[in-house]
């Protein structure tokens, strides 16, 4: 996910490229598990200090259901928006001291690496509580049964008897 923007920090502040981005990302992170490449359009645009990078990317990652425990698969969409800045002015190749996050630089090379910032904003895509589906009845607490696949033949304790009224209301 390298873009050599060289071109464009050569440019007056607001010019822009647009690009369709495909990008494999498996082993981006262990906590990924990618099924499909990461796809969609991105925008560059030339800004004082640097590029802006927006976009809308899609992919689709394997998850486990907090309940049951089984993988499934969910659609991840992010949304980017990040300033890079270069490392060498394009026009004299002297050093310029930016003291932004390393991940948002632009190289000696005046190539922008989008990996990080895609990695950080798949991890904050990921629900905190992946379920396979919102009425997924998860595991028997007893056996372990996938309720899902049908109900188990297990016993249930009857419950503490100074709910029983509570239970009544039901």
């Amino acid at each position: 996910m390298q873009l050599n923007v060289a071109q464009l920090l050569k440019e007056p502040t607001g010019s822009a490229r647009r690009h369709y981005l495909v990008a494999e990302i498996r082993g981006i992170d262990e906590g990924i598990k990618p099924l499909r490449p990461l796809e969609g359009e991105i925008e560059l645009i030339r800004t004082a200090d640097g590029v802006l990078v927006m976009g809308q990317l899609q992919t689709e990652v394997e998850l486990t259901c907090d309940r049951c425990l089984e993988p499934f698969a969910a659609a991840i969409s992010i949304a980017l928006q990040e300033e890079f800045r270069p490392t060498i002015d394009v026009f004299t190749g002297v050093s310029l001291h930016d003291t932004g996050e390393e991940a948002t630089k632009i190289d000696e090379s005046h190539i922008l690496d989008l990996t990080e910032v895609v990695r950080q904003n798949l991890l904050l895509a990921l629900p905190m509580h992946p379920l396979c589906h919102p009425d997924c009845a998860g595991l028997c607490p007893q056996c372990g049964q996938n309720l899902n696949e049908g109900p188990c033949g297990c016993q249930r304790p009857p419950g503490d008897p100074r709910l029983a009224v509570l239970k009544g209301l039901l």
